[in-house]
């Protein structure tokens, strides 16, 4: 690994407990994040000289802490800026707050810097753009890239978020043991958000999404380390490895999108699924599964299968009616009439969407898998209505391009007729 690499990752890893232990100090959010920003460019400059320090977060914290008072004062005019050399030549300093810096502080921190950014006055998708902004340290130019929009409408709801946090007065103490749990579904929700943000990315060049899902698993990996023993967050973090160890399979070499059944399976990363796979047992041994951990053991049966034949769609129906009685969503019924499908066959299949239909008229999902149920059964005109409609809701090149290999299909089985 470079120098340079190496400073990148220690700034990467250190942002979350410098920028929690920063806000503490400040209590504003562009103070503490002008502050990490300056000890940041402080270490680009000060540690390719003198070495990395002994505790990387303890130097980033003291030397932004120092910057931002040192403007305070500075803009105050009430004390001079202090030499160069005294703000740099920390180590002594540095090392007395590394001792300070115990497991109670960096946990407590970091979940006040999420808390802030999932607080329950924000909108979900200002929640998602301001914690990428504060606790992943995306710029502004990327998270617009990662949600398809402008940079400059993208500015101005990071902009409203910080507005909107400031005026509901949070209170920036540690937060207890009631505020953990009441927020703690929040910050997991958000997380989830991040991940599906990146999973929705189409192509292989679409480098920005894609690699919100590294950032939603290791924002998982921080929240479980905070949280050993919390099951939920285990079946977050496993359902995420499992669906992410199947991105390589995801696209064909056109770009196009290959479904679940077609997908080559030497592609996926064992390695993940593994790992997801050992989350998943051990988080429903505890005997608590919440909507996190049976959509996890939904992706770890088909992790678990060698080909599509070897798929345990009983079980899978069955998870999916445990999901619909924790949180009832037409879409996860829609999920379920798959298994179904598999089960007792598209009619069956067709039977069970056939409610939705209203609710979910306009999901470009709930029309392709229609058209496709319409399709096996020889529904052909029906299916392809379906699919029009569908294509006129797809969201993404790579969607259309889907559901018309799906139309192209349907011509040549009606040309063979």
């Amino acid at each position: 690994m470079t120098e340079l690499a190496w400073i990148e990752n220690a700034l990467t890893s250190a942002r979350p407990q410098a920028m929690g232990a920063l806000l503490r100090y400040f209590r504003d959010l562009d103070r503490a994040e002008e502050a990490f920003q300056e000890a940041c460019l402080r270490a680009l400059k000060n540690w390719p000289v003198k070495g990395p320090p002994r505790d990387p977060t303890a130097w980033l914290i003291f030397v932004g802490r120092n910057a931002a008072l040192d403007g305070v004062r500075r803009d105050s005019r009430n004390t001079a800026l202090p030499p160069e050399d005294r703000i740099s030549d920390i180590e002594d300093a540095e090392a007395d707050m590394a001792e300070r810096l115990d497991d109670a502080h960096y946990r407590d921190d970091i979940l006040r810097l999420m808390f802030v950014c999932c607080h329950p006055d924000l909108p979900a998708t200002q929640q998602v753009a301001l914690a990428l902004r504060i606790v992943s340290g995306l710029s502004v130019r990327e998270i617009a890239s990662a949600f398809l929009v402008g940079e400059k409408a993208m500015e101005q709801r990071i902009t409203r978020a910080k507005r909107r946090v400031a005026e509901a007065n949070v209170p920036f103490a540690a937060p207890d043991a009631v505020e953990r749990s009441k927020r703690l579904g929040s910050v997991a929700a958000m997380i989830y958000l991040v991940f599906n943000e990146g999973y929705s990315a189409t192509s292989g060049a679409d480098v920005v999404r894609a690699s919100l899902c590294d950032e939603a698993i290791r924002l998982a990996r921080l929240l479980l380390r905070l949280f050993p023993s919390e099951p939920e967050i285990m079946g977050l973090l496993a359902l995420m490895l499992l669906q992410h160890a199947r991105s390589a399979a995801r696209m064909d070499a056109d770009g196009n999108a290959v479904l679940l059944d077609d997908q080559d399976r030497t592609l996926w990363n064992r390695t993940g699924i593994e790992e997801g796979l050992a989350l998943v047992d051990k988080a429903l041994r505890h005997g608590r599964p919440g909507p996190y951990q049976v959509q996890a053991a939904i992706a770890a049966l088909h992790a678990r299968a060698r080909t599509p034949e070897e798929t345990d769609w009983e079980e899978i129906d069955l998870l999916y009616q445990m999901l619909e009685s924790q949180t009832p969503s037409p879409v996860i019924t829609l999920n379920r009439s798959v298994a179904i499908s598999k089960i007792r066959g598209p009619e069956a299949a067709l039977q069970l969407i056939a409610p939705l239909a209203e609710r979910l008229s306009g999901y470009f999902y709930f029309h392709g898998v229609r058209g496709a149920y319409l399709s096996e059964i020889g529904r052909t005109e029906e299916a392809r209505e379906a699919f029009d409609r569908a294509i006129a809701l797809a969201r993404t090149p790579a969607e259309a391009a889907h559901i018309r290999q799906h139309l192209d299909r349907l011509a040549v089985k009606t040309r063979a007729i």
